[in-house]
């Protein structure tokens, strides 16, 4: 997972540099696909290192966790280094995570690799945006970053069922090691084709970042979203294990149900961009609540294949739209604290899922899904209020920005 808010860059170069833009892609689908491979991939997971689906789970949410914490960071970090190097340093540092999670002979090494790879996704979403924007013209980095955004999509369709689908071909450590040479080829990609990037001015540092949350409007927002992440991942992280038991579902069967939705979720985003200009407000209230409904749906009629799949197909719709919404409400509220927006967005996103994915994974193996479906409705509805909370005076803000593209990571969601 993380929100990319662009600025107008002060060096934008006078012819595009397409194939690094194609390069940064390919590394944020591998990057995506990275980081939800364990949610088809929890019960072989489980069985292999002798733990729980509720501690197996938990390598989402310590990715997410390093994702936080980088994110939060990461312009002191890096300070003024050649953002060419900090990219390859990012990208190199998936590809050890893949190979230290495929290779993991204990849960201990397993989360070590997560954590690494939450490193990863912190750093790349921070910088990513803004380094897309250095490759174009100015009057390209909307096309630039919606194909930036394409590489999430692709991940966000294919990761789970194609993981689920390997798994059960080659065991979910080969799965993971078909990550390895993706990551390297994006490694050479970008080494060859991104330029060298010197730093631009600072960016937003980390006071000014929680600054933001003082102002009313950004803070109810803010949390709005972290609960909707936390409601979604509080679910979404337990799908496999629920799949297998309750709808009593093998292997093919649970890659054509993720694969619907993820293709519901292309739909979803679609849908919404012809919305967003007259129902704003509206979708941000509707889809954390209709995912409730979701939610409880699956908890109450989720037993046969087809029921799910009708069900997983609505979540995966609703899901992967919610960030595009929130996304274009962040453009509207802080028009001139984008930057920093962009930062503590990510952050709350990332925070979101870890504590969701913490909170489900204790709750699924003390309690089962029923509870661990219900506590995700329950927050879900809670984000919805929030959202009401909002509107009040987002009416009276200015128009997006144009160059406001939507949240990769939370593309990868279903």
């Amino acid at each position: 997972m993380n929100v990319n808010t662009p600025i107008q860059s002060l060096h934008s170069p006078l012819q595009a540099k397409w194939g690094a833009v194609v390069a940064m892609a390919l590394c944020a689908t591998v990057l995506i696909s990275s980081e939800f491979l364990p949610v088809s991939l929890l019960t072989p997971i489980a069985t292999d290192l002798g733990i729980t689906e509720g501690h197996a789970g938990q390598s989402i949410s310590i990715s997410g966790l390093f994702a936080l914490l980088t994110s939060l960071f990461i312009p002191g970090l890096i300070g003024v280094r050649d953002r060419h190097h900090v990219v390859l340093f990012f990208t190199s540092l998936m590809a050890v995570s893949d190979f230290m999670v495929a290779f993991a002979p204990n849960a201990a090494v397993l989360m070590t690799g997560r954590g690494l790879l939450g490193i990863s996704v912190g750093g790349f979403w921070s910088i990513s945006t803004a380094i897309v924007m250095r490759l174009v013209p100015g009057e390209s980095i909307p096309k630039a970053l919606a194909l930036l955004n394409g590489g999430n999509a692709a991940a966000a369709t294919l990761a789970a069922p194609l993981g689920s689908l390997l798994g059960s071909i080659i065991g979910w450590r080969g799965a993971f090691f078909c990550v390895v040479p993706l990551a390297a080829v994006a490694f050479v990609w970008q080494w060859r084709s991104v330029p060298s990037l010197p730093s631009e001015k600072s960016g937003a540092r980390i006071g000014a970042v929680f600054a933001l949350l003082a102002q009313r409007q950004a803070g109810l927002g803010m949390t709005a979203i972290m609960l909707l992440f936390m409601g979604q991942f509080m679910l979404f992280t337990y799908l496999r294990p629920f799949l297998e038991v309750v709808t009593d579902s093998n292997a093919p069967l649970i890659s054509l149900l993720l694969l619907i939705a993820g293709a519901a979720g292309i739909v979803g985003t679609w849908l919404i961009g012809i919305l967003l200009r007259t129902r704003l407000h509206s979708l941000l209230i509707a889809i954390p609540a209709l995912m409730g409904v979701t939610a409880t749906g699956l908890t109450l009629f989720g037993r046969g294949p087809l029921s799910a799949g009708v069900l997983l197909a609505a979540w995966g719709l609703l899901g992967t739209a919610a960030p595009v919404g929130w996304g274009t409400w962040l453009s509207r509220t802080l028009p001139q604290d984008a930057e920093a927006g962009g930062s503590l967005m990510v952050a709350v996103i990332q925070l979101g899922i870890t504590a969701g994915a913490v909170g489900g994974g204790l709750l699924f193996d003390l309690h089962g899904y029923p509870v661990t479906f219900a506590f995700s409705a329950s927050i879900l509805f809670l984000g919805a209020f929030l959202a009401v909370l909002t509107r009040n005076a987002d009416h009276r803000l200015p128009a997006p920005l144009s160059l406001m593209k939507p949240n990769p990571l939370t593309q990868a969601t279903l």
